[in-house]
C-alpha cells in the first residue's frame, strides 16, 4: 500500500504533566473504558471479572453499582443518551458469552442472549448514534446486531473475513458498519439494512491468541474510516501505522500516521474530528492534528493500553499497568490535555482552532494550568 510520510515535527520541548486523577481497584487487565455523556462518570471493564463505575468529580468508585460477573469483562459501553450501560463478558476460551444491558435510571438489567448460546467469543461492541442498536464482534469472525429496546438479535451472526474481530463501529447515520480484524490485517464495511458486505481490504487471521487490548475503528465527520492497519496478510507484528480510508473504496486517503515504532494498542478521536490520540507498545501516547497529520506531542507512559477522550475532548483517560515481581498495579489515569496541544490544532491545520475546540479553549484559559509529573514532548507547528 503506497503511502506518504506524516509531516515531520519540529524539535521537541520537554514539558511535565500531572495526572488530575488516578483510579485504582481493578485486579486484572483493564480491557475497556467509556465516559458517560456528561463526562462526570466513567465505566471500566476488566479481566478481573468486574465492571466498575467511577465518580470523576470525587475520584472514587461507585461501589454500589459494581457488576461482579462470572467471566472476564471483554467490553463496556455507554449509550450517547446515557440510558444504557452495556457489559460483554466471556471466559478465556471464548465459549461463555453474555451480553448485559443495564438501564441506568432504573437499574434494571436484561440479558440480551437469554439462551446463553455461545456467540463465537464476544470481543468488542458499539452502540449506534441513535442509541437503538448494539453491534458485537467475536473471535470466530462473526458480527451481531441487537435491538436495545427489545433485547433481540436482529441481524447475524454475520460471517466476516476478519478472522478474529477486534473492533466494530456504526457509521454516524447508523447505515454502515465498519469491522476490523484484531491484528489489523483486514477492514470491512457492511450495509446494516441489507446485511451484506460492501467492501473489504486485506484478510483476517484466526491465530495469535486474545490480546489484552482492542484497537478501535472510527468513522470521521467526513464519512471516512480511521484504523490501525497492516497492508499485509502476514505482518511481522500488530500494526504500527494508522490509516484513513475512503469508506466506499477502502483506498487510503492522505498520508498515514507513522511515528510509532511498536504496535498500536489504543486510539481515540475527538468528537469534532480535529484531534487524534494513539497509544503504543513503544510506551508512548501521541497526539496528532488529524487533518494535517502533524504530531503535536508525545508522552512517555509505561504500558499504556486502552485510551479515550472525554466528551468535550479536554481530557485523556487511559488504562495502564506497572509491576514489581509478581505484583501488578492496574490503574486508570486521567489527564488534562495541555492547552499547548489544543491551541496548536488549528495552527497545524493552517487555520484557527476548530469552532468547538476554540470555545473549549476560551473556557480553559480562565483557569490556571496544572503542574505535573509525566514527561512528554510538545512539537510546535
Amino acid at each position: 500500500m503506497a503511502s506518504r510520510s506524516t509531516q515531520p515535527a519540529a524539535a521537541a520541548t520537554k514539558m511535565i504533566l500531572r495526572p488530575v486523577m488516578t483510579l485504582r481497584g481493578h485486579r486484572g487487565d483493564i480491557k475497556s473504558l467509556d465516559y458517560f455523556p456528561d463526562g462526570k462518570r466513567m465505566v471500566s471493564g476488566s479481566w478481573d471479572k468486574t465492571s466498575r463505575q467511577w465518580d470523576l468529580q470525587a475520584g472514587v468508585e461507585l461501589e454500589e453499582v459494581r457488576d461482579t460477573c462470572d467471566d472476564e469483562v471483554r467490553a463496556v459501553a455507554v449509550s450517547r443518551n446515557g440510558r444504557w450501560v452495556i457489559t460483554v463478558t466471556n471466559n478465556h476460551d471464548g465459549d461463555s458469552d453474555q451480553v448485559k444491558a443495564c438501564e441506568v435510571k432504573t437499574g434494571i438489567v436484561k440479558i440480551l442472549n437469554t439462551d446463553r448460546l455461545p456467540l463465537g467469543g464476544l470481543e468488542c461492541i458499539d452502540i449506534s448514534a441513535d442509541d437503538t442498536l448494539l453491534t458485537s464482534g467475536s473471535i470466530d469472525g462473526t458480527v451481531g446486531i441487537w435491538n436495545l429496546d427489545t433485547g433481540k438479535l436482529v441481524a447475524g451472526p454475520l460471517g466476516t473475513d476478519a478472522g478474529h474481530v477486534g473492533a466494530v463501529r456504526f457509521s454516524q447515520d447508523s447505515k454502515k458498519l465498519a469491522v476490523a480484524a484484531c491484528h489489523g490485517t483486514c477492514l470491512e464495511v457492511w450495509d446494516v439494512k441489507t446485511r451484506k458486505l460492501d467492501r473489504r481490504v486485506g484478510k483476517g487471521t484466526a491465530d495469535g491468541g486474545r490480546p489484552t487490548f482492542n484497537r478501535p475503528v472510527f468513522w470521521t465527520n467526513k464519512g471516512t474510516i480511521l484504523a490501525a492497519f497492516w497492508p499485509s496478510e502476514n505482518p511481522p507484528q500488530d500494526p504500527t501505522v494508522i490509516y484513513e480510508f475512503d469508506a466506499s473504496t477502502l483506498e487510503p486517503v492522505g498520508a498515514p500516521f507513522e511515528r510509532h515504532i511498536e504496535y498500536i494498542c489504543g486510539l481515540a478521536l475527538s468528537s469534532d474530528g480535529a484531534l487524534l490520540a494513539s497509544a503504543s507498545g513503544d510506551n508512548t501516547i501521541k497526539f496528532w492534528a488529524f487533518e494535517s497529520r502533524q504530531l503535536l506531542a508525545c508522552f512517555d507512559v509505561i504500558n499504556p493500553r486502552t485510551l479515550i477522550l472525554s466528551p468535550v475532548s479536554t481530557q485523556l483517560a487511559y488504562a495502564a499497568y506497572t509491576h514489581t515481581g509478581d505484583r501488578f498495579d492496574h490503574k486508570i489515569v486521567i489527564c488534562d490535555i495541555p492547552l499547548d496541544i489544543l491551541s496548536n490544532i488549528g495552527t497545524a491545520q493552517g487555520q484557527s482552532a476548530p469552532p468547538k475546540t476554540g470555545e473549549i479553549l476560551q473556557d480553559l484559559l480562565k483557569s490556571a494550568p496544572q503542574p505535573g509529573s509525566i514527561a512528554f514532548h510538545i512539537f510546535p507547528p
